[in-house]
């Protein structure tokens, strides 16, 4: 157990840095989450268009 200020302020410092590790370590996935959704998406519009347009060419024709 902390007894003296110094002691507290020590634990506080660890905690802090603690909890920053955590953050960073939470925007990391978050920001991985979002390059694989965005990834996807990308290749679903694709797709998409794809499709639209073979079903244009195959109403003209």
């Amino acid at each position: 157990m902390a007894s003296t200020p110094a002691d507290r302020i020590e634990l506080a410092l660890v905690r802090i840095e603690k909890a920053a590790a955590a953050r960073a370590y939470a925007c990391e996935r978050i920001t991985q989450r979002h390059a694989k959704l965005r990834s996807r998406i990308e290749d679903a519009v694709s797709s998409l268009d794809a499709l639209i347009a073979r079903e244009a060419h195959g109403e003209e024709g």
